[in-house]
């Protein structure tokens, strides 16, 4: 259809009234003033029709563009559209992740900052994605298309990085299919060390039963990322039936997956809800969450802090991948998307203190329990050791009671440890709670190994194993329905061919997404999850949205684009937007992108590992093909975006260069006028 545009050319009287009107396409070029986001059918009609009345040429011919897809579906109810969005925003890191930065960075002073950013950066970002894909109704693709065609590539960018983390996420999500089917049954398989020929294992007695089953039995992972081994049978069953999941979830788009939200949605917040009341009734919860939230206000000083803080902002609310945009795209154009955006944010922010309270309740439970092992088996060392005879040892002798070393308190034993029992003849080990806190406190070492240990230890261990998996494994799919609405719906929006047949393009991305999973479910496989996950999904994201704060609140022009959002609402947003989104968001993404580069350059990208022979994990760099790798990936994630602007300005240039009469103006047929926006990279050349 492209290749058959044609323009057509009508006489229109010059003069002080003329409509100014410009719409550079393939061949046809008209002049037109600038447009505000699209209208609804109607009144795109009529404000042209208008127009053309104070031109005082009856006779010019009008075509006039539709604003959005004629069969585009629609959220049933505002609860579905919330759900999703929620679902989407509300994932794995709210658990794994936002609980260690909070711990590992101040306490309650990381949470003040957290906040601050949230309020100054991530709500004005997550607003206006919501504005855009709600006023434009169309994916990624669409809305960057509409506001200019030389920035389609944002959206194209968009939907790469969106396909990045599909692959991995799912993987993830296999994980926790792997560990649920484990959990229905008792004793737990992790905890207790396996037997082979009546002789415990013995990488697992060097390590922990449940870091052994995570490493050894889930992953049987190799010694590095360079130490390929076969496919893991067991995680690429467990791959597919995620991937087939996710597609049936799919499969009829929002109205499919809008179903699946109000369980996905909702059951992980009881679950958590469970958690937490089980936790606080534990011996430690006190410790963990004083711990936790012990205020540390000097680290407001670190740029690395700010970093983090930034990043999990920015992840948190899935800024960049198009499925806020997409998601938005549904809604009546009337919605009061700015109460969205305040409403999800803050959702978001308590569920990750929600669920902070649980892990380090649990987290106490656990670390106390570990403690008070260490302080017993301490004391009956030391009381094994004092009896052999008397001697300069009388000094040394502590006040507690050593004929019952289960009965010593923490504070006791650590106080008589640091005054003496260091500094003696015995080899005893000071039991410090803060740092057995932080083992295993981030990402899958939190899920699948500290938080697994502490399960471990409740009575019905099975029940609350089996409930927080499938929590995971909710959440996970929530966000993973987001992600992959994030790549079909910008593409379905812009190719007619594949709108027409979205089912087989459901079927047909999931089956490519199984494919190149397959990568992360050989034995090395976990160290490609942390690579993508650390750096091929993080830079192209901010690059895409530094593209599109720039592109709204300089190229558009913020304060056009608040009259936009007058227009939908029926009341204009605080003028506050126009600064934030023009400086301090931008300025906020471009430090927080050329932090990460910065990082990147100083400090060689390391992962995890785990030796086999050391029983022990220990951080590798990356190989130079591993790192050559993940440089091409970025690339190919950010290419779409200088690929598309040249390709617009060639196809401008072009379309500037066919000849047309003196006084005659190009008016585009149905199907050359995609969008009723002004490409705003050619205002300047705006015929007066």
């Amino acid at each position: 259809m492209r290749n058959s545009r044609i323009a057509i050319f009508t006489q229109v009287p010059l003069g002080a009234s003329a409509l100014p009107f410009l719409c550079s396409r393939s061949v046809g070029l008209c002049l037109m003033e600038k447009q505000p986001l699209p209208l609804e059918g109607a009144e795109v009609a009529a404000s042209l029709l208008g127009a053309n009345g104070a031109a005082g040429s009856s006779e010019l011919p009008v075509t006039s563009c539709p604003s959005e897809p004629p069969a585009r579906d629609g959220w049933n109810s505002k609860v579905e559209y919330f759900l999703a969005q929620v679902g989407f925003s509300v994932g794995l890191g709210n658990v794994w992740r936002f609980p260690y930065l909070c711990h590992q960075n101040g306490g309650g002073a990381f949470l003040l900052l957290y906040v601050l950013l949230m309020l100054l950066v991530g709500i004005p970002l997550f607003f206006l994605e919501l504005a855009a894909g709600q006023s434009i109704r169309q994916g990624s693709i669409g809305v960057w298309k509409h506001i200019s065609p030389k920035l389609c590539g944002i959206g194209y960018s968009s939907c790469v990085v969106c396909f990045y983390v599909a692959v991995y996420y799912n993987v993830i999500i296999s994980w926790s299919l792997f560990y649920l089917g484990n959990s229905f049954q008792s004793p737990l398989p992790w905890e207790q060390c396996p037997e082979q020929g009546n002789i415990t294992v013995a990488e697992c007695v060097a390590s922990a039963p449940t870091t052994f089953f995570w490493y050894r039995t889930a992953l049987d992972v190799t010694d590095s990322i360079e130490e390929t081994g076969q496919l893991n049978l067991s995680l690429t069953c467990c791959l597919l039936a995620a991937w087939t999941v996710v597609c049936l979830g799919m499969f009829k788009g929002i109205k499919t997956s809008a179903k699946v939200m109000y369980f996905s949605s909702i059951f992980p917040y009881v679950v958590l809800l469970c958690f937490l009341v089980r936790g606080l009734l534990l011996d430690g919860a006190r410790e963990g969450i004083v711990h936790m939230f012990y205020p540390k206000l000097e680290i407001w000083g670190s740029v690395q802090v700010w970093r983090q803080a930034a990043t999990q902002v920015f992840f948190a609310l899935g800024l960049g991948f198009g499925s806020v945009i997409a998601y938005s795209s549904y809604n009546p154009r009337s919605n009061n998307c700015h109460r969205d955006a305040f409403t999800v944010s803050f959702i978001n922010f308590l569920t990750s203190l929600l669920a902070t309270l649980v892990v380090f309740s649990v987290l106490g439970f656990r670390a106390k329990n570990t403690v008070m092992t260490c302080v017993a088996s301490n004391v009956e060392l030391f009381s094994q050791q004092y009896g052999a005879g008397p001697g300069p040892q009388e000094r040394w002798v502590p006040s507690f009671n050593l004929s019952e070393p289960g009965s010593v308190g923490l504070e006791e034993y650590r106080s008589w440890f640091h005054a003496h029992g260091a500094r003696g003849p015995w080899n005893l080990t000071d039991c410090d709670l803060e740092k057995e806190m932080q083992k295993g406190a981030q990402g899958t070492g939190l899920a699948f190994i500290a938080f697994t240990e502490a399960m471990s230890l409740l009575p019905g261990s099975p029940f609350w194993s089996a409930l927080f998996f499938l929590m995971l494994l909710n959440l996970g799919l929530s966000t993973m329905f987001g992600t992959m609405e994030g790549i079909l719906a910008p593409l379905a929006d812009s190719f007619k061919v594949l709108a027409r047949n979205k089912t087989k393009l459901t079927v047909g991305g999931s089956v490519l997404g199984f494919l190149i999973g397959l990568l992360f479910t050989q034995r090395c496989g976990n160290y490609f999850v942390s690579m993508f996950d650390d750096y091929t999904a993080t830079l192209p994201l901010i690059m895409v949205v530094v593209c599109e704060t720039f592109s709204v609140s300089w190229l558009y022009g913020a304060d056009r684009f608040l009259d936009d959002i007058e227009g939908m609402l029926g009341w204009r947003p605080n003028v506050v937007y126009k600064y934030l989104w023009k400086y301090v968001g931008l300025l906020a993404m471009l430090g927080l992108l050329g932090a990460s580069l910065i990082r990147m350059v100083l400090q060689r990208p390391t992962y995890l590992a785990w030796s086999q022979e050391k029983a022990s994990e220990e951080r590798l760099q990356y190989p130079d093909w591993a790192l050559a790798l993940l440089s091409l990936l970025i690339l190919f994630a950010m290419m779409p975006v200088p690929l598309g602007f040249v390709h617009a300005t060639l196809r401008s240039r072009a379309a500037r260069g066919a000849w047309a009469p003196a006084g005659f103006q190009a008016v585009p047929t149905a199907d050359e006028c995609e969008t009723p926006m002004t490409d705003v990279t050619d205002v300047e050349q705006t015929a007066v």
